[in-house]
């Protein structure tokens, strides 16, 4: 079985743990991108929706790795990511990203934006 979520991979205006603050707009215009798990190998399942709001990068996507998938359902694994390379930066007390390529998103055990979270699953059968 297949795991739907809804979350937000980045949030806006906060801080993350290595001092970089994602702007609304970043991610402007970002396209399909894969679903990993802690950044690397191959995709464990699929984006189907991205959207800029007021929070942040909201997310909706399917685990369809069984493995994975029972580690979020279990909630050992409710982080999510973004790999990203920054177009434009703004260098002051923090690093603000103001604009960005959208890379990948990623599940993870610890997101380097601890708001950046899974939210809301629901499981389906294949």
């Amino acid at each position: 079985m297949s795991l739907s979520f809804t979350g937000y991979a980045a949030i806006w205006d906060r801080m993350d743990r290595v001092g970089d603050v994602m702007r609304r707009g970043a991610f402007a215009g970002a396209g399909r991108v894969p679903l990993l798990w802690q950044h690397r190998g191959a995709a464990m399942g699929r984006i189907e929706s991205l959207v800029e709001d007021a929070t942040g990068l909201a997310v909706a996507g399917v685990v369809e790795d069984p493995v994975l998938a029972a580690l979020v359902r279990s909630g050992a694994v409710a982080g999510l990511s973004v790999g990203y390379r920054p177009r434009v930066v703004h260098q002051g007390a923090a690093r603000a990203i103001l604009s960005a390529e959208l890379i990948e998103i990623s599940l993870v055990t610890v997101p380097m934006q601890p708001l950046a979270r899974v939210n809301h699953l629901s499981t389906k059968g294949n």
